[in-house]
């Protein structure tokens, strides 16, 4: 015997998911602020370059 057609905004039924369920990840952690450690890496960057910026107006 088939199946009887659906609406296509009804999900048909199926027969159950043998796969287990994944953790999901907790909030936070190090990446919850991405933009502070973008922030951290420009400032970084930005000192770096001052130093070589710094001698060569010493010259």
């Amino acid at each position: 015997m088939t199946e009887p057609l659906h609406r296509p905004t009804e999900t048909p039924p199926v027969e159950g998911s043998t796969a287990e369920a994944h953790q999901e990840r907790p909030d936070g952690g190090i990446w919850e602020y991405p933009y502070l450690w973008l922030g951290l890496i420009v400032l970084g960057v930005l000192l770096f370059a001052a130093f070589f910026i710094a001698r060569m107006v010493d010259l």
